[in-house]
Order: structure tokens, then C-alpha cells, then sequence
């Protein structure tokens, strides 16, 4: 090697420890969020953290992005709006994240939009179902699930198909459970369903004996109901309790998760409820995605799990493709990217809004759940009808 040579080789080394040196000075990607760690949504804001956490692992297994590691911030919003409002401010003016990712449920993420938005934040939200957060011309918000109005149609549609003709709508008196039970009584007329009855009640009510006496009265086919875990736990002990018999009985969020039939036991078999993901499903990577997160965390992923999962993988492909964090060239990317993860498909149209997720319907039978509907996805014939208590 002439000396020649050698100077140019050394000159390369430079290059490349002054090149590493810059990315390194550069340090992770930084990654917002705030999270119901506690409060009302705190099982399913657990398990949206721990899909986050666990991507976070995996991208950075593969390199990071952009060669650079990714860090993901979390902050516990208590389940509270007006708490998730603060913590995005503070993620974005004092913290300076290069990124924020959505928080858990509609109305957390109703409020912090108006912060992302504000300061041209784009935010991948992969538990935010209600369709009017994504319709009100916001520019950096990004859908991952399908919209709340679509949880009960396989309910429906198999009550329909079924001869059923009457259903009581009820639902939490909060944004996404509200859009559930409109969207569901809109679907009931639709399939040619009567439907007899809709009440609201307030978030964090545990008795509904007076909501359910009423129900009984008017003996209903299908109950429809648009919960979160906690009500929908209380509502199937007390329709026991008060001997509440519809021959269907279908709830939106919580009825998914094992932590269900745990502390239900019995009175959980025959139940129907909306999922948007199950291990089951044909999607690339489940399995692993499955088993990878129970072996890091020790229980079994729920739908809130998969979806931070998939969500974060969605953020982290528009980043690539857009060769930046710049939130503008992260949007343009976003808008065009179809993607299939182990949560299924991904493509919105001009408002952020997905179109091309499915939902599915499960029913818990002798402790498991079967994917019911749609039929390309059942994994199990619905067991129908339900029986009363007294015979389960």
C-alpha cells in the first residue's frame, strides 16, 4: 500500500468515526405519548404501552430508524382528557419529542388532536375509533382500527340472518361508546331490525338495575351494547342477577380480554364482542408478534396491544419513506402507504381515516373465544340461540 493510499484510507476512517460521531451526538428518536396508565382505561392503556414498548425493542433490534435508535416517552394521563391535553403540550414545548403517538380511546384522543394539530404534530392513534375525530378537517391524525360505528355490526348482522327482530341499544355516555350505539342503531334499521330501546349511562356507573329493569320489560332479542371493561363486567353480572335473557348479548370494548372470563367465569360463556384483532387471524407475523409479547410480559396481547404495536410500525414506515421526521413529508407518506402488519391492513383516505381494516366478532365458549364473523375469518359457527342463565 503506498503512502498515498494509506493517507486516503485513513482519511475514510475519519470520515466514517466523524459521520458515527454525528449520529451519535444525534442521539435516539424521541417518541411522545401520553397513556392511561391509570384511571378508567387503565387495563387496555397497559396494554396499548406494552405494544409500544415492544416495538420499540424491535425497531431497534433492526437498527433503529433513520440509524438512529427510537425512545418512547410515556406519560400516565390518569384516562383524562384535560390531562392528556397538558402532557402533549409538554411532550411537544418542553420535552421537544421528535415524534407523539396517539394515547388510548377516543375521547383522550379527541382532546389531545387539538394539541398535535396545533403544533403540526403528525399522530398515528391506534385505539381512536370515533370517525368524527378524523372528519373535522385535522390535517396530522392518522386512524389505525375501524370506526367505532362498525363494532356491533357483526351482532347484527347475524341477528338478522338469524330471524331476530328486536334490539335494546345501550352504551357509556362518552365519545366512542356513543358512536358505537349510534352506529349501531343505524345498522339495526338497516338489516330490518326494530329497535326498541336506547339509553345511556354515565361513565363509571357500576349499578344498572333501574337500565336493565326497564330492559327486561320490553324482552328484547339482542342486547347491543357500547362498553368499556368495566361496565361491560358489571352490565353481564347484574343481567344475571336480574335474569336479563336476550338471545344475544354482544358487547364493544373489555369483552376481549382473558381478564373477562377470568372474573366472570360461567357468566361469560355465549357472550358476542367486537374485537379488531385476535392471534388467530391470517395476518404476517401474528404468531411471532403473539408469542414474542407474552414471553416479554408474561400474559397474553389483547386487540389495544396489537394495535400500539402495528401502530408504532406505521409511524416508524412513514418516517422511512419519507426519508425524515419533518411531519409534513411524514403525512405525505402516511397518506399513500399501504401496509399490511400482524394487525392487518392499513390505508386511509385524505382525512387520515381507515379503510381498509376489518373488524371481527367473537363469542366466548367453555372458556375460549371463536371468531364468529365475518365468514371468511370465522374460526367457529355462532352458538345461537343464547340459553337462558339458569341452563348455562
Amino acid at each position: 500500500m503506498t503512502f498515498k493510499t494509506v493517507g486516503v484510507f485513513v482519511a475514510g476512517i475519519a470520515v466514517l468515526a466523524a459521520t458515527a460521531a454525528v449520529v451519535d451526538a444525534q442521539g435516539p428518536i424521541r417518541i411522545g405519548a401520553s397513556m392511561s396508565l391509570t384511571g378508567t382505561y387503565a387495563k387496555l392503556g397497559k396494554n396499548q404501552h406494552e405494544g409500544y414498548k415492544l416495538c420499540e425493542r424491535d425497531l431497534n433490534a433492526k437498527g433503529g430508524v433513520l440509524g438512529r435508535k427510537v425512545e418512547i416517552v410515556v406519560y400516565d394521563d390518569q384516562s383524562m382528557p384535560a390531562t392528556a391535553v397538558r402532557l402533549y403540550e409538554k411532550l411537544i414545548t418542553e420535552d421537544k419529542v421528535d415524534g407523539v403517538m396517539g394515547p388510548y380511546s377516543s375521547p383522550v384522543t379527541e382532546a389531545a388532536a387539538n394539541v398535535t394539530e396545533k403544533y403540526k404534530k403528525v399522530m398515528v392513534s391506534p385505539l381512536a375509533a370515533t370517525t368524527s375525530i378524523f372528519r373535522k378537517g385535522r390535517k396530522y391524525i392518522f386512524m389505525v382500527i375501524s370506526p367505532a360505528e362498525v363494532y356491533l355490526e357483526g351482532l347484527l348482522d347475524i341477528a338478522a340472518k338469524r330471524g331476530l327482530k328486536t334490539v335494546a341499544v345501550i352504551n357509556e355516555d362518552t365519545l366512542f361508546s356513543k358512536a358505537a350505539a349510534a352506529g349501531a342503531t343505524d345498522l339495526a334499521k338497516k338489516k330490518g331490525l326494530q329497535v326498541v330501546f336506547t339509553e345511556a349511562y354515565p361513565k363509571g356507573n357500576t349499578d344498572f338495575s333501574a337500565l336493565l329493569t326497564k330492559v327486561k320489560s320490553l324482552n328484547p332479542d339482542v342486547i347491543a351494547a357500547g362498553t368499556y371493561f368495566d361496565d361491560a363486567v358489571a352490565l353481564t353480572r347484574q343481567m344475571r342477577e336480574l335474569n336479563v335473557n336476550p338471545k344475544m348479548f354482544g358487547v364493544t370494548v373489555g369483552g376481549d380480554l382473558p381478564e373477562f372470563y377470568d372474573t366472570l367465569k360461567q357468566n361469560a360463556e355465549y357472550i358476542y364482542g367486537s374485537t379488531q384483532w385476535e392471534p388467530s387471524l391470517p395476518y404476517p407475523g401474528n404468531k411471532e408478534f403473539f408469542d414474542s409479547y407474552k414471553k416479554e410480559f408474561g400474559h397474553e396481547p389483547s386487540y389495544h396491544s396489537a394495535a400500539g404495536y402495528a401502530g408504532c410500525l406505521i409511524y416508524a414506515e412513514g418516517v422511512k419513506r419519507a426519508g425524515s421526521l419533518d411531519a409534513d413529508k411524514v403525512r405525505e407518506a402516511l397518506l399513500k402507504l399501504d401496509m399490511k402488519t400482524m394487525f392487518g391492513e392499513y390505508k386511509v383516505d385524505q382525512d387520515g381515516f381507515q379503510v381498509a381494516h376489518k373488524m371481527v366478532l367473537f363469542q366466548w365458549h367453555e372458556g375460549k373465544k371463536f371468531t364468529v364473523w365475518p365468514d371468511e375469518l370465522a374460526a367457529a359457527k355462532p352458538h345461537f340461540p343464547t340459553p337462558p342463565w339458569n341452563q348455562r
